[in-house]
């Protein structure tokens, strides 16, 4: 039988009540029993007290204890004076006798009480009579309850006791198990939710009632929940967009090959430059998403040196410049004599390519794309900023986006996967940089990115 959280946080705290209570009643008990004889004994003691001032007197007015030898009445009559008083006098003991008491001469001669040896332990009142003891008060001092109505009352007592400690019990079990359930309620509903996280339903999420720690816990989860459902979104249209970027050239070079399988086109150099074209679209989809698989795992290796950008920059632009001019697109730069920062020449090679290609593709013809390197304090900037077309706030905040790719001319005809700027982007944070984008003076995209510079820069 398995035994839930519930069940074990209520014995835990019915426990610790029912130790507490025991406890409690056990020590009343001691203390009301120990209290109660001493009450017994002060009070006898007063007795005594009375009892030795009233035979000092009949002492003084018989000049000895002849009147109270073998006369036992005489002490009776006595005590059942002061038992009469007692009735109004608050200051004298309550009624009754609860030890048993001799009177002896200054011989220790028994002059009343019960045969037998007088217990060495009894406690000694001297009798005095001008300044002289002619007798003693012995009295045994009351170790337990004797009288029947001392008896009854410490069993009253008991029981009353003993039905508050049940009466107790019973409230503590109906609170601690409101309380129990109370303070597991939260982490209920977390269970609960952690099961349909489990299940695939990214979409729970859980009630936040407190502030405290299960508060924040649910907090936690409910960030956790989001960030799921975000991946898994992310991940669907990732499979998504990989399958239709797929789809696209594996069409055509099937249709292609079943085309010269069958005879309608002849192997011709057109034809297989046609194939040739697909290889290449997929060969560059597949490497792209090898680079970008690595550069999300952190796996991309980097040999970080002391570079010049502007140098990697003007590298990048020769390489590209005669695929910009058949296109009718201008380049224009704005760079320093050297602008060093501290990074991997391959890969920062590889960025400036990729935002080279992605201006290249997406900027109509005829238009201008306009290439700097500044240097500011603690960083080098470098920005592309093309010509039209350009796009929207929702696309620009979106462009950075594996797969995306904005309306309009920059789409899938200009023959980009939407690979390039994911890569780009995080190139750009393994360097320890930032990079943005915002709409160009000229009509275009602007994209800045900034690399922080350990060295000092100086522009000749």
């Amino acid at each position: 039988m398995r035994i839930g959280i519930t069940s074990k946080l209520f014995m835990a705290i019915f426990a610790t009540c029912m130790l507490v209570l025991i406890t409690m009643h056990w020590g009343m008990r001691i203390s009301f029993e120990r209290g109660f004889i001493d009450y017994i004994k002060h009070s006898n003691e007063q007795r005594i007290t009375l009892l030795g001032n009233a035979l000092e007197e009949q002492y003084r007015r018989h000049g000895n204890w002849a009147f109270l030898r073998n006369n036992d009445q005489v002490v009776y009559q006595i005590i059942r004076s002061f038992e009469q008083n007692n009735d109004n006098n608050h200051n004298l003991p309550p009624k009754g006798w609860r030890s048993q008491f001799w009177i002896v001469d200054s011989q220790y001669q028994r002059l009343v009480g019960r045969p037998g040896p007088i217990p060495k332990e009894s406690s000694r009142h001297p009798l005095r009579y001008n300044n002289e003891i002619v007798g003693w008060v012995v009295a045994t001092p009351p170790e337990k309850l004797t009288r029947h109505a001392d008896i009854n009352f410490d069993r009253q007592q008991k029981r009353t006791s003993w039905l508050i400690v049940a009466l107790s019990t019973l409230l503590a079990a109906a609170v601690t198990w409101l309380l129990s359930r109370g303070l597991l309620a939260p982490v209920k509903r977390l269970i609960a939710g952690t099961h349909r996280l489990a299940a695939g339903d990214f979409a729970a999420r859980v009630t936040v009632s407190s502030q405290d720690e299960l508060g924040r816990l649910a907090q936690d989860f409910n960030l956790l929940a989001t960030s799921l459902e975000k991946n898994e979104q992310t991940r669907r249209g990732f499979m998504a967009d990989i399958s239709h970027e797929l789809r696209t050239p594996l069409a055509v070079l099937r249709g292609e090959l079943e085309a010269l399988q069958d005879g309608v086109r002849q192997p011709t150099l057109a034809s297989i430059s046609s194939l040739q074209a697909e290889v290449s679209t997929l060969t560059k989809l597949v490497d792209d998403l090898h680079q970008l698989s690595l550069s999300d795992l952190g796996a991309l290796a980097y040999r970080k040196t002391s570079v010049d950008c502007v140098h990697l920059v003007q590298i990048a632009v020769a390489a590209f410049r005669e695929r910009f001019h058949a296109k009718g697109l201008k380049i224009v730069t704005h760079l320093p004599t050297q602008a060093k920062l501290f990074g991997d020449p391959d890969r920062l090679n590889q960025l400036f390519n990729n935002l080279l290609e992605n201006s290249l593709r997406y900027t109509d013809a005829g238009g201008t794309l306009e290439i700097g390197v500044e240097l500011l304090p603690g960083l080098v900037r470098v920005y592309w900023q093309d010509s039209k077309p350009g796009v929207n706030d929702e696309q620009l905040a979106r462009i950075f986006e594996r797969f995306y790719r904005t309306e309009g001319s920059r789409n899938r005809a200009s023959g980009g996967a939407g690979l390039g700027l994911a890569i780009s982007q995080n190139i750009v944070e393994a360097h320890g940089g930032t990079i943005h984008a915002q709409h160009s003076p000229f009509g275009g995209v602007r994209i800045t990115v900034d690399f922080p510079t350990p060295v000092d820069n100086k522009a000749s």
